[in-house]
């Protein structure tokens, strides 16, 4: 049995992938009009960056190459006198490739050609348009990499909370709206419910009492949160949404914790909040954070049966 959501996204990924590789002229028999495939135009690259410590396994391993390939275009590299080989000083069975000056040389050609088409293809886009395109490729690489073994972020995240902006509050209803019925099938109903919460917010909200927050990573939106008043001693957190690029970096927790702070600054002694028994990640962050779970109901407000729970969290203690 097929799963229609999945085969969405693998046409989609297929989609942008064809449309990448022509962007780039990935296809094209010369890489950048050289003289180099972009298999051969990567194991350049690999060699320009090893200062000279690189075998012929490592890179077979790092880029994916096969070995009788590899060896194939190795080959054809020293006859073309690009690349030179010589004895490692630590294994004499294994051989050290480095670029001959004429191999930098046509490595030097291809990487300048290659930072040119990239500049052309970013300056007709305005800055904030290029932080997105930057920010949607780290995602990309983020989320594949994580799946390989051993892998571990090389930066730590950059997230930053700010106030709500404008047009920051019809993407809230938006993104609540998409990702729900993606990754949990439920209805529109979902969406109108935070359309009027935020409608409220928007028209009556004491800042004084209330606030949101927007979570914003590398140049574009990754989570929300609000915290709103429910009477003078008691507070409601509400549409914690984190996105699936920044799952994993902290961005639920560190929402969740600005809610407490602003809550206890505020002088409130309770937040309440509701929430759904399969929002599993939310549900963890209350927990670490000591909310405890007073009432569960089940409903149908979503469209499928789903299990309903308040939790509260003290602050007087």
């Amino acid at each position: 049995m097929t799963d229609p959501r999945l085969d969405a996204h693998v046409a989609a990924i297929r989609r942008f992938n064809r449309f990448y590789t022509t962007q780039i002229g990935a296809l094209q028999e010369g890489l950048l009009e050289s003289a180099f495939s972009l298999a051969e135009a990567r194991v350049l690259y690999e060699l320009a960056q090893s200062d000279g410590a690189a075998t012929a396994t490592d890179i077979g391993k790092r880029l994916g190459l096969d070995a009788g390939y590899l060896s194939r275009m190795l080959r054809s590299f020293e006859e073309r006198r690009l690349v030179q080989r010589r004895p490692s000083s630590a294994d004499g069975r294994r051989a050290i490739l480095t670029l001959t000056r004429k191999g930098r040389s046509a490595f030097t050609r291809l990487d300048a050609s290659a930072r040119a088409q990239i500049a052309t293809m970013l300056a007709g886009h305005s800055a904030a348009e290029q932080r997105l395109l930057v920010h949607s490729m780290e995602s990309i690489e983020r989320v594949l990499a994580s799946a390989e073994p051993g892998h571990a972020d090389a930066e730590p995240p950059r997230v930053e909370l700010r106030a709500p902006r404008p047009g920051d509050m019809g993407w809230v209803i938006e993104r609540h709206g998409a990702l729900y019925a993606d990754e949990y099938g439920w209805s529109t109903n979902f969406e109108a419910l935070v359309a009027q919460i935020v409608a409220r917010f928007m028209h009556e909200h004491d800042p004084a009492r209330e606030r949101c927050w927007i979570a914003w990573n590398g140049g574009v939106r990754a989570g929300s949160i609000f915290l709103v008043k429910d009477s003078d001693t008691v507070a409601r957190l509400r549409l914690l949404l984190v996105e699936p690029a920044a799952r994993g970096m902290g961005v639920g927790r560190r929402l969740v914790d600005a809610c407490l702070q602003f809550a206890a600054d505020a002088g409130y002694q309770k937040i309440t909040l509701w929430t759904n028994a399969v929002l599993e990640a939310a549900r963890a962050v209350y927990e670490s954070r000591n909310f405890r779970l007073v009432r569960e109901e089940r409903h149908t407000h979503f469209g499928s049966e789903q299990l309903g729970q308040d939790w509260e969290l003290d602050l007087s203690r």
